[in-house]
């Protein structure tokens, strides 16, 4: 089976398809080519960056850091509709850990609605939450997640200037 050249999902039907690499959807196809435009900047400038977004201010409280990225998954049901995702929040721990818990709340609530999807992927996304709560990340170092977050927005902005405005 294939997996997305960006996200690294499975991709069972369909995708999008850009020269010899697959994505699973028309957005990761276009993350994709800002993930080649990052690798292409200065590496220089991308670690005074991440550096810079780690030791700093919490985004989301303004709290001191470490800064990271924080993986929360959510699920919800009704009947015969399942949906689950999983959402990366740039923030300090604290805030990585409320959103984490607020999600498992979430789908403890209204993940277990549907059958039999519903049934089965709620205590998997809870207990992803749960198990990301506990693993803190290294404080000392910033994570690869990180890194890739403000490459592509490091990128998104140089492609967003070298457009001419409308």
């Amino acid at each position: 089976m294939a997996r997305c050249n960006y996200c690294g999902t499975t991709i069972l039907f369909g995708g999008a398809r850009d020269g010899e690499l697959r994505y699973c959807n028309a957005r990761c196809q276009q993350s994709g080519r800002l993930l080649s435009v990052s690798n292409q900047l200065p590496q220089a400038q991308v670690q005074e960056q991440i550096w810079k977004v780690h030791q700093g201010a919490c985004p989301k409280c303004g709290g001191s850091g470490p800064v990271d990225v924080h993986k929360s998954y959510r699920v919800w049901s009704a009947l015969v509709v399942t949906q689950w995702s999983s959402s990366m929040q740039v923030s300090c721990r604290s805030c990585g850990v409320k959103k984490q818990i607020a999600d498992a709340g979430f789908s403890l609530l209204l993940g277990w609605w549907g059958f039999p999807w519903g049934l089965l992927v709620t205590p998997i996304q809870v207990g992803r939450n749960i198990w990301s709560a506990a693993q803190p990340l290294d404080p000392t170092k910033p994570s690869p997640q990180l890194e890739k977050a403000l490459r592509l927005a490091i990128a998104r902005q140089a492609v967003a200037a070298s457009q001419p405005k409308a």
